[in-house]
């Protein structure tokens, strides 16, 4: 353990209740990340009181649901925030309640906050940190089955299934200690990537529509009456954020999926650099996995132009 990852495991031995965030919009890194290290501190610390707040994800059900919890259980309550650059984004802004703060991430630091902050850009996700906290604290965290296939997933999520370039060395020899507990990867895989009928239909769709400019830029509109005719709802297009990036000639592309007050945009990239974009368009992320917010398709269309610009 280096000294910040000693200074968490401190206080997480100090305090009796622990409430624990991640942003809005969850991915399974975020709720590998967020429910992995709740259930290793409830098997390692049966007596303390552990929970995992924010809006519950359909998608997601499969990892985990959220807990349900009133506002005073917040009172000498150590929060830790997981996976969550800025605060705007951390889901359920009650953590401001909190006696102390904690913040896990492997995202660029854009907003620093909290007692502790145990930033690792170089982490594959933020599920492979809690690896490395609870395998550095082995006196402390116990790993068990649920744990490993928490973090697993969270590890499958945001590699793109180990094939991003974010997978070191190191995540590789995490997977492995994690395969040797016995949860079914067949069934997590089915799962995570198993695709109802209308989402599919929608994927049809967005492949109809692909058309990159010569600069390798590709931008797809998916208005509110177009997910009303595929039946798929905002949160559900998530899933098809990859679906360009096995194209030929697509250097970057952005999904832009009309809500009802905004517009949110998912930026994907083989190598040009898109954070630096998406954070001047009420966003951020990684350099080529980021996401933004627009106001209406005027804006769209200036983000697209900087897309463009970034890529000649």
């Amino acid at each position: 353990m280096n000294d910040i990852t000693e200074r968490i495991i401190d206080r997480i031995k100090v305090y009796n209740r622990i409430i624990i965030h991640r942003h809005v919009r969850p991915d399974p890194d975020a709720f590998g990340a967020q429910v992995g290290l709740a259930k290793a501190i409830q098997t390692s610390f049966p007596a303390k009181e552990v929970y995992c707040v924010g809006e519950d994800e359909a998608s997601l059900g499969y990892l985990a649901t959220m807990d349900q919890i009133a506002d005073n259980l917040y009172e000498d309550a150590l929060v830790i925030i997981c996976d969550t650059a800025n605060r705007p984004r951390i889901d359920d802004q009650r953590f401001m309640k909190a006696r102390e703060l904690i913040k896990i991430d492997h995202h660029p630091e854009v907003d620093p906050y909290g007692d502790l902050s145990w930033v690792d850009t170089d982490a594959s996700s933020t599920s492979e940190m809690i690896y490395t906290l609870i395998s550095g604290a082995q006196q402390e965290l116990k790993m068990n089955t649920e744990v490993a296939r928490l973090l697993y997933a969270g590890m499958v999520g945001d590699t793109g299934r180990f094939l991003f370039p974010s997978t070191t060395p190191y995540t590789f020899k995490v997977a492995a200690d994690l395969v040797h507990y016995p949860f079914d990867r067949s069934a997590l895989y089915n799962q995570m990537y198993e695709m109802e009928l209308p989402i599919a239909q929608l994927k049809g769709y967005l492949l109809d529509q692909l058309d990159h400019s010569q600069t390798g830029v590709c931008t797809v509109k998916l208005t509110k009456e177009i997910l009303e005719r595929y039946q798929v709802t905002a949160a559900q297009t998530s899933s098809l954020v990859g679906v360009f990036g096995d194209i030929k000639g697509i250097k970057c592309w952005a999904i832009f999926v009309e809500e009802e007050q905004l517009i949110r945009v998912r930026l994907r990239s083989k190598g040009v650099a898109i954070n630096e974009i998406a954070a001047q368009f009420n966003g951020g992320g990684h350099p080529l996995a980021a996401g933004a917010t627009v106001y209406n398709w005027q804006e769209a269309d200036q983000l697209k132009l900087a897309l463009e610009q970034a890529c000649q």
